[in-house]
C-alpha cells in the first residue's frame, strides 16, 4: 500500500486539528482503506485547559473532511461513559452531543468513546480490505494473530458503546506502549500514536503486511467468461415497481464481476465484507440463474421477511426488495434511487467480490452471523430515523 504522506503538502497544515484533517484526507484517498463514509479518526487537544476529543462527525467522508467536520467532545466525559454497565446507542448519542463544546458541530462518530479510551493523541480507524479479508475467513483469527502478533485482537461485537465497553475491559491490563494497534474481527483496524504522521504511517505499514500476506497465500485467477444475454430493463422495471419508486441501475461486467457471477448461489450469499455495508446492500443479493425474474424476486422477499421475523422485536421492516443482483454468467447489477447511489453500491460490491475470492483461498469466506447482521441492519440509530 502506498504511503501518500507529502512533507511539503503537510507543511501547510498547522496545529493539531489541521494535521488531523490532512492525515484523514490521506486515509480517505485510498479506497482499499475506506469507502463512502467508512472509517473514523480523532485527535485529542487542549482547549482552554480542558482536554477535548475532536472526532470525525456523522455525515462526513474522510477524503473530504475539513476542520468543521470534527465534533469537539469533552474527553473526561467520554472516558466516564466507557465505565457504564449499560448504555443504549440513542442515549450514547444524546450524552455525547451534550458533552460537545460546540453544539453546532456534527454529531460525534458512534466510535467516539472508543477513540477516547485509546491513550494516544492521534487515532486512526479504517475498514481496510486486506485486514477484513483475512479476518473474514475460516482461518481468520489464526492468520490475524500471525500477521499482527503485537496487536490487540477483538472478537466481533456490535459497533458503538458495546464495542467501546468490550475494548475498555480487554485493555485494562495491557501495556499500551507495546500495543501496535487493534484489529476488530470482521470489522477493521485501529492504529494510534502521539504523532499524527506516525499514526498514519502505522496504518499503511499494517495494511501492507496484510496485503503481502494475501499476495503470498490468497492469489486467484479470474475465469474467462463470455457474458450471456439478459433483459436488464425488465429487471429494472420490476425492482422499481417493488420498491415503489423510480430506480436506476449500474451494470458491472468487468472480468471480476463475470467471474463472481459464475459462482454458485451459496458462494455469493454469505454476507457483507464489513458490518456498515449492510445498511446499503442488505445481507445478500438477488441471485438470478435460469428462473423467472418475478418468481426470483418473490422468493427473495419471502426469505427476507423470514429473516426479519426470526430476529425482530419491535423494529420496522425495511423494504424487502433486493438492492443488487448477481445474474449468472452476466455480471452484477446495482440499484439506486439515483446514479450516485447505484455507483456507490457498485464500489462496495466490487471490493466485496475481490475479498470473497481471496478469503476462499484461505479456507472459505465467513461474514458475521445472521443475528449480528440483523442487529447491524436494524441498528436503533437507523430505526430512530424511520420511526420519526
Amino acid at each position: 500500500m502506498n504511503n501518500l504522506w507529502n512533507a511539503k503538502e503537510a507543511e501547510s497544515f498547522k496545529g493539531d486539528l489541521a494535521l488531523r484533517v490532512y492525515t484523514s484526507n490521506l486515509l480517505g484517498r485510498s479506497d482499499e482503506l475506506v469507502l463512502h463514509g467508512g472509517g473514523n479518526t480523532s485527535v485529542k487537544s487542549l482547549v482552554d485547559n480542558e482536554e477535548i476529543l475532536y472526532v470525525k462527525g456523522s455525515g462526513w467522508d474522510l477524503v473530504s473532511i475539513e476542520e468543521e467536520g470534527f465534533a469537539p467532545v469533552k474527553l473526561d466525559i467520554l472516558k466516564e461513559m466507557a465505565k457504564l454497565a449499560v448504555l443504549s446507542d440513542t442515549d450514547m448519542v444524546s450524552q455525547q452531543k451534550a458533552a460537545m463544546i460546540d453544539k453546532t458541530a456534527p454529531n460525534p462518530s458512534v466510535e467516539a468513546i472508543l477513540h477516547a479510551i485509546i491513550p494516544f493523541k492521534f487515532v486512526d480507524h479504517t475498514h481496510a480490505d486486506a485486514v477484513v479479508t483475512i479476518s473474514n475467513s475460516k482461518s481468520g483469527i489464526e492468520n490475524i494473530k500471525k500477521v499482527f502478533p503485537n496487536f490487540l485482537i477483538v472478537p466481533y461485537v456490535m459497533p458503538g458503546f458495546i464495542l467501546a465497553q468490550k475494548i475498555y475491559e480487554m485493555s485494562k491490563d495491557i501495556d499500551w506502549k507495546t500495543c501496535e494497534g487493534i484489529v476488530l474481527h470482521n470489522h477493521g483496524i485501529f492504529t494510534f500514536d502521539d504523532n499524527g504522521k506516525k499514526s498514519y504511517d502505522k496504518m499503511i505499514e499494517a495494511v501492507t503486511k496484510a496485503e503481502d500476506f494475501l499476495k503470498e497465500n490468497a492469489s486467484y485467477e479470474l475465469t474467462n467468461i463470455e457474458p450471456k444475454d439478459f433483459d436488464v430493463q425488465a429487471l429494472l422495471e420490476l425492482i422499481s415497481k417493488e420498491k415503489g419508486t423510480d430506480i436506476v441501475c449500474k451494470v458491472n461486467q468487468t472480468p471480476l464481476a463475470l467471474s463472481y457471477s459464475s459462482l454458485d448461489k451459496e458462494s455469493i450469499t454469505r454476507g457483507v465484507l464489513t458490518p456498515e455495508h449492510i445498511i446499503r446492500t442488505k445481507r445478500t443479493p438477488l441471485v438470478l440463474e435460469d428462473e423467472n425474474i418475478q418468481e426470483a424476486v418473490n422468493n427473495y422477499k419471502i426469505s427476507y421477511e423470514n429473516y426479519f421475523n426470526e430476529f425482530s422485536k419491535d423494529e420496522i421492516m425495511l423494504n424487502p426488495t433486493p438492492n443488487y443482483a448477481v445474474v449468472k454468467d452476466f455480471g452484477i447489477i446495482t440499484f439506486g434511487k439515483n446514479e450516485k447511489e447505484a455507483n456507490i453500491l457498485d464500489d462496495v460490491i466490487s471490493h466485496t467480490m475481490n475479498a470473497v475470492l481471496k478469503a476462499d483461498k484461505l479456507g472459505g469466506y465467513v461474514s458475521i452471523s445472521l443475528e449480528d447482521s440483523f442487529e447491524m441492519e436494524y441498528w436503533e440509530l437507523e430505526q430512530a430515523k424511520l420511526k420519526k
